[in-house]
């Protein structure tokens, strides 16, 4: 095996502590599938997904290039992750933090504009471009194929992805309606979220690669 279960079981609790963060996708496919219906909002998020498999093969590529090039380029990336996980986790729990079932109005759009606007929406997120260019490397094994390695990962957090946001824009409407009535859960939602966004980064703060 390439990666260890260990490895792959922390990176799928990283991926979706990313999913659920809300971030420019979240919020654009919440707002659609409630503006326009489920189908759009699952339309939306083909788009979405064909951002994840770019970032992945520029990130396999270039990442294995930088690390290979560069001294201590992998420290760099894994500080660099968990001081963007610390910034997540702050942002879900920030006073006056908007919620991403704050509904932005959008106009009624065809497929292949849905499409296409999914897709721009993730490549203009900044977070899925620091997520892989500073989360993946580091749960990488040394002495084995670095771009193996993110092909993997980054199918993984395709895939955990997809799913989560399928889910969001099959019930952004009922999510909605029952957070706007329920502040309370709501808010620990997000202190939850936190938690684990803060634990990961202090994992990886004191993690040391292997030799």
């Amino acid at each position: 095996m390439i990666l260890p279960v260990t490895h792959l079981a922390a990176f799928a609790l990283v991926a979706l502590g990313m999913a659920l963060t809300p971030g420019p996708n979240m919020i654009y496919l919440i707002s659609r599938s409630i503006c326009q219906g489920p189908r759009a909002g699952l339309v939306s998020l083909g788009g979405v997904a064909l951002g994840f498999v770019f970032y992945m093969l520029c990130a396999a590529f270039g990442i294995t290039a930088l690390v290979m090039a560069v001294p201590y380029a992998y420290d760099a990336l894994r500080l660099g992750g968990a001081v963007y996980l610390l910034y997540l986790a702050w942002q879900a729990i920030r006073p006056g933090g908007r919620s991403p079932f704050q509904v932005r109005k959008l106009a009624a759009d065809g497929n292949r504009r849905l499409f296409l606007m999914g897709f721009m929406t993730n490549l203009l997120n900044p977070k899925i471009a620091v997520m892989y260019l500073s989360l993946l490397p580091q749960f990488a094994v040394p002495g084995t194929s670095m771009l193996a390695q993110i092909l993997i990962l980054g199918t993984m957090q395709i895939v955990i992805s997809v799913l989560v946001n399928a889910v969001i824009a099959l019930s952004a409407g009922n999510m909605a309606k029952f957070l706007e009535s329920n502040p309370r859960f709501a808010m620990a939602q997000r202190w939850v979220m936190a938690t684990v966004l803060g634990g990961l980064a202090a994992r990886m703060l004191t993690e040391q690669r292997g030799a």
